[in-house]
């Protein structure tokens, strides 16, 4: 059987948790040297191994090469072309996962009712931390996280110091609107977004087949970010305003850090696969190259399914004549 099209499996790759979580680059340009990617810009020259990446993160102004594309994809990297200041995600690349076999038990899981609001239940009790939510409806549920959230915001604006009214949001170009706490906010929150893409994709999950979200590419995705914000995002903004530093890097380098130094990556890798598969089975990452034998059966593929020996049977269609021996229909052979 012929070998897919990429080269490395599971085995050969860093495990994705032990990597750095996420490299933004903009106006640069970015080949390969031997096993690293180089970043070039007209200050300096920046050598990365890209085996330790979880996700490259390219912004606007910058180039990339085949041979830098061959090298991530082949080391197993995401690659995420954003827009500046890395707010809105234009198009991502192939990234660790090999087989099929987590989309398809989230694809169960999200199709079946109940299932789907059990996990959905799992992600509000991980939020919730302690809190008994047993018996609360759905709505219930988004009231309970909603006056959660406002109390953390007043929480961490009295710790703080720094004045709160409400969230600013504004679509597609987050980081412009509202006062500074809200654009560090909106601009740690793309970047834990991100982050959560990479998992996603990189252990095999969908990052469209939401449950909480809905209606979105990226409908898991914010369903992951939200398990992380109250701990991560909402005081690393509130902290940095406090401090003076506003710009849409301090968010993003502040929550690089906080991400590396709590192992944010290994912590990500487990919930998804505790909500998805809550019993422990393990689903294995293997390309099983496999065609549907219908059921739950899997026949191999890259081969001829046909029997050699059986006999060549097919239809010939004789039209009409034409002249006055003509019969009155067409006459079929088998």
């Amino acid at each position: 059987m012929a070998e897919p099209w990429w080269r490395t499996g599971p085995q050969d790759v860093h495990r994705l948790e032990d990597r750095i979580s996420s490299l933004y680059v903009e106006r640069c340009h970015i080949d390969r040297d031997d096993n690293a990617i180089v970043l070039v810009n007209k200050a300096r020259v920046v050598h990365v191994p890209a085996a330790y990446l979880a996700v490259l993160l390219i912004g606007p102004g910058s180039r990339i090469t085949h041979p830098a594309i061959t090298l991530l994809a082949d080391s197993a990297t995401s690659v995420c072309w954003v827009g500046e200041q890395g707010v809105r995600l234009y198009a991502s690349g192939i990234g660790a996962a090999r087989g099929s076999q987590l989309q398809l038990r989230q694809a169960w899981l999200v199709t079946r009712p109940r299932e789907r609001v059990a996990v959905a239940r799992r992600m509000y009790d991980m939020r919730f931390s302690g809190e008994d939510t047993t018996g609360l409806t759905l709505q219930q549920l988004r009231g309970r996280e909603g006056t959660r959230i406002r109390r953390l915001y007043a929480h961490h604006s009295q710790r703080t110091g720094v004045p709160w009214t409400k969230r600013d949001y504004k679509p597609g170009d987050a980081f412009a609107a509202g006062d500074d706490v809200n654009r560090l906010l909106s601009a740690a929150n793309s970047a834990l977004y991100s982050i959560s893409h990479a998992v996603i994709t990189g252990i095999g999950a969908n990052p469209a087949l939401g449950f909480v979200h809905t209606g979105s590419a990226l409908s898991f995705v914010l369903d992951v970010a939200d398990l992380y914000k109250a701990e991560f995002t909402i005081p690393l903004a509130f902290d940095l305003t406090a401090k003076g530093l506003t710009a849409e890097r301090d968010a993003r380098t502040a929550l690089r850090d906080a991400v590396a130094h709590s192992t944010l990556l290994s912590r990500m890798v487990s919930d998804i696969k505790s909500l998805l598969s809550p019993d422990g089975a393990e689903l294995l990452d293997e390309d099983l190259k496999g065609l549907w034998g219908e059921g739950d059966t899997i026949v191999s593929g890259g081969r001829n399914w046909g029997d050699p020996f059986a006999e060549d049977r097919h239809l010939n269609v004789i039209p009409p004549q034409t002249g006055a021996e003509d019969s009155p229909g067409q006459e079929v052979h088998s």
